[in-house]
């Protein structure tokens, strides 16, 4: 068996996230209390109470989501215990990518959840409410998605829209100006998308939109302690597995405005042999991902005691 690390975005939040495994493990309170120290407290409070749409917002949901991804992972590796070291890749969808830095140890929790908090942030002041949008086009073949968004880019002249997260074979997600998105969506429909679903986020991630995020972000990146991972982590940008400290924080630059190349990561993840997926933190998005991009791999989601459970005694008996 040859494992692969995998954790999810913004998009997986909920309620009351987090307090299962918090409840049942000492290593994931400890976790989740450094995070919520490291941001001068409040965390916790929101992602156990909400309100929803409080937690919804990007500043909040990015640290809180890699919150419970790395309070999950300590106590996987903590109950797998010392038969297990680490997996032979990492990777992270968007936020993810963070979440699997920390867990390889490239970074420290603490940094990890200061960074993307000013990450989200600035990806909220980057575009103003209502300019930006995203829609998942489904059942429209990746190329054409990117020819549709060419040509209503043509057709919105000074308007943005781009692919923005290649997510599975059959579900592209765009992004850019809402009247350019509009407009794809129209065109995908014309050439044989199934269905397009516009999606509820507060902007639009992943395209060249994101630009001004850039240099804001460089200089809180620029201020943290890098170390090598402990194993490769596969890089949005390039979908290329990555050892070189140096690199990182360049990659993570780079992955603002460019998509997510999610299905060219797992088919690396299973050109080097991976055939099983552990996806850890809130929600099944990526487990689910995974068995749609390729049928042969064994995934299995881990968010609370239940699923740690099942992981224990299938994967690390």
């Amino acid at each position: 068996m040859k494992l692969a690390f995998v954790f999810p975005g913004q998009g997986s939040q909920y309620v009351g996230m987090g307090q299962a495994i918090a409840q049942a493990y000492p290593a994931g309170r400890a976790a989740l209390d450094e995070a919520d120290a490291a941001l001068g407290g409040g965390l916790l409070k929101l992602m156990y109470e909400g309100p929803e749409e409080e937690l919804r917002k990007t500043a909040n949901t990015q640290p809180a989501i890699l919150a419970v991804s790395s309070a999950v992972h300590r106590v996987l590796m903590r109950e797998a215990g010392g038969s297990f070291q680490f997996p032979a890749f990492y990777a992270g969808h968007s936020l993810g990518e963070y979440s699997a830095l920390v867990a390889a140890g490239a970074m420290s929790l603490q940094d990890g959840v200061r960074a993307v908090r000013a990450r989200g942030t600035f990806m909220q002041e980057a575009v103003p409410a209502g300019e930006g949008a995203m829609a998942a086009i489904l059942g429209l073949e990746p190329p054409r998605v990117k020819e549709a968004c060419a040509e209503a880019r043509e057709q919105e002249p000074g308007k943005v829209v781009e692919p923005a997260n290649y997510n599975s074979p059959e579900q592209t997600v765009i992004a850019g100006h809402a009247p350019a998105v509009d407009r794809a969506i129209a065109i995908c429909k014309a050439k044989g998308a199934k269905r397009a679903l516009p999606l509820p986020v507060s902007a639009p991630f992943h395209c060249s939109l994101m630009s001004p995020v850039q240099p804001k972000l460089a200089e809180v990146l620029g201020g943290i302690h890098i170390r090598q991972p402990n194993a490769p982590v596969i890089a949005n940008a390039t979908a290329d597995p990555n050892t070189d400290p140096a690199r990182i924080v360049s990659l993570l630059l780079t992955q603002v405005t460019a998509p997510v190349r999610w299905v060219e990561t797992i088919q690396k993840m299973v050109m080097h042999g991976v055939d099983t997926v552990i996806e850890l933190g809130p929600g099944k998005v990526l487990t689910g991902l995974a068995r749609r991009i390729d049928k042969g791999l064994r995934a299995h989601a881990v968010e609370d005691p239940a699923g740690l459970t099942v992981v224990l005694r299938e994967v690390f008996k």
